[in-house]
C-alpha cells in the first residue's frame, strides 16, 4: 500500500493532540517527582508498578541524571552488591569484580527509562518545576511547572500548576525543591540537625553510599528528598560515580511516598 501524501497540519494536529491527552491525565497525580536520575527513575517505575499516577519532570531534553558522564566522560558507572539485583530486574548487565558491579551508562540509562515508561510513568522532558504548590498546614501538594526553555531564556512567563499527593526531590547535588520550599515558606525548617539544606561534604564514597538510604526521608509535610538531593539536605559526602546508593534510593523514596499518599488517600 503507497504512502498517503503528507499532510504537515496533520502532523502538527497528532502531536497536539496526543500531548493533550497525556497533559491532562497528570493535571491531577499521585506522585510528582523532579529530576529523571536514577533516584527519580526508579522510584517513579516501583510507584507506577503500584498502579499509581506518577509523572517525572526533567528540565533538560536527555533523562539520566549524572549516569551519562559515567566517570570523568568514562561512560561507566560502578554499583555494590546491595544495588545489584535492583538492576538486573530491569536487564542491565554488570561486570562482577570482586563486589563490584561494572554497568555502561548509557545502557543503565536506557533501560532504567524504559522500564519506567513500560511501568506507566509519564515522563516530561524540557519541563521545569519553578515552585510547589501548599495548601493546609503548609503540605506540599503540587507543583508548579514551565518550559525549561523559558527558564534558560529569563522570560517572565506565568506557569500552570499540578496537584500531587507526594512530590519527590531527585534534583541532584542542587537539592532545588527543598531549597524553595525553604525560602518561600516563612519559618519552614526541615527534619535535619539545623533546619536547612547545609550542602554535601567533600567525597568519601563509603560514608555517602551508607548515609544516603536513611536520608531518604519527607523532610517537610508531603516532600520526600532522594538521591544526591538527600545527601545535600543532611549533609552527607558525595560519592563519586558509584551510583548503587542511588537506586537503592529511589526504593526507599517510593516506600515513602507510598506512606504519604495512604495517609493523604489516592488522587
Amino acid at each position: 500500500m503507497a504512502n498517503k501524501p503528507l499532510s504537515e497540519a496533520r502532523i502538527t494536529s497528532l502531536i497536539v493532540e496526543s500531548f493533550a491527552r497525556d497533559f491532562g491525565e497528570v493535571i491531577e497525580m499521585d506522585v510528582a517527582i523532579v529530576g529523571a536520575g536514577p533516584a527519580g527513575l526508579t522510584a517513579a517505575r516501583l510507584l507506577a508498578g503500584d498502579g499509581l499516577n506518577v509523572s517525572v519532570f526533567e528540565r533538560k531534553l536527555s533523562v539520566g541524571g549524572g549516569i551519562w558522564g559515567g566517570g570523568m566522560l568514562f561512560p561507566r558507572i560502578v554499583v555494590q552488591e546491595t544495588a545489584r539485583e535492583i538492576m538486573e530486574e530491569i536487564g542491565i548487565r554488570l561486570e562482577a569484580h570482586d563486589g563490584y558491579y561494572v554497568a555502561d551508562s548509557v545502557e543503565t540509562v536506557a533501560k532504567c527509562t524504559s522500564a519506567a515508561i513500560d511501568a506507566g510513568v509519564k515522563i516530561w522532558v524540557g519541563v521545569s518545576v519553578e515552585d510547589v504548590m501548599i495548601r493546609e498546614n503548609d503540605e506540599v501538594c503540587g507543583v508548579v511547572i514551565n518550559w525549561g526553555a523559558v527558564e534558560y531564556a529569563g522570560l517572565h512567563v506565568d506557569p500552570l500548576a499540578l496537584s500531587a499527593k507526594c512530590v519527590i526531590d531527585a534534583t541532584g547535588h542542587a537539592a532545588e525543591i527543598a531549597r524553595g520550599v525553604l525560602r518561600k515558606i516563612p519559618g519552614a525548617k526541615f527534619s535535619t540537625e539545623d533546619g536547612g539544606v547545609p550542602g554535601e561534604r567533600p567525597m568519601h564514597a563509603e560514608i555517602g553510599e551508607g548515609a544516603l538510604v536513611g536520608n531518604t526521608q519527607e523532610v517537610y509535610p508531603g516532600l520526600v528528598v532522594a538521591g544526591m538531593a538527600a545527601n545535600a539536605v543532611f549533609a552527607s559526602p558525595r560519592m563519586g560515580p558509584i551510583f548503587g546508593g542511588m537506586f537503592l534510593s529511589g526504593c526507599r523514596a517510593a516506600e515513602v511516598a507510598r506512606d504519604i499518599i495512604a495517609r493523604r488517600g489516592s488522587a
